[in-house]
């Protein structure tokens, strides 16, 4: 659903044709954030700011607690919209029952499995279908899987 990194940060289940984008979190997590809401809390209308303002601003960006992490139940049809290739189908999967670790992951249709964390910031994700949602327990998620980067 949501990794346990996300669970400081308010949250809230994902609907079906919604659009998301991976999003960097306060927490420093990488998660799914509602495309359009993430643009509303960005687009703030700012003034004309002094160097050392500018400055200060890159180094510690102001942040918006009005985006809130969207959750996807494992078992969930995605698009994954990538910058160099197409448009993918992907199911939402956990990977791991092991505690406090990065659990949230895509799988591609070749079987391949890449965590919500090695994806990049800025990705579009579509929500095709939550329906095929699966109802897992704990026990019946591996402890760890070999994955790669995308």
């Amino acid at each position: 659903m949501c990794d346990y990194s996300l669970m400081a940060v308010p949250n809230r289940l994902a609907q079906e044709g919604e659009e998301l984008v991976t999003h960097r979190f306060p927490t420093g997590s990488l998660g799914l954030a509602s495309y359009p809401e993430l643009q509303r809390a960005t687009c703030v209308v700012r003034g004309k700011k002094s160097f050392w303002n500018t400055l200060k601003d890159f180094f510690d960006p102001p942040q918006s607690n009005d985006v809130c992490a969207v959750c996807i139940p494992p078992g969930a049809r995605l698009r994954l919209e990538q910058t160099n290739g197409p448009a993918e189908e992907v199911t939402f999967t956990q990977i791991t029952a092991t505690v406090n670790s990065y659990r949230d992951a895509i799988r591609f249709p070749n079987g391949r499995q890449v965590r919500l964390q090695e994806l990049r910031e800025g990705m579009r994700v579509t929500v095709l279908d939550l329906s095929m949602a699966e109802e897992r327990s704990l026990d019946a998620i591996p402890e760890e899987l070999p994955l790669r980067r995308l």
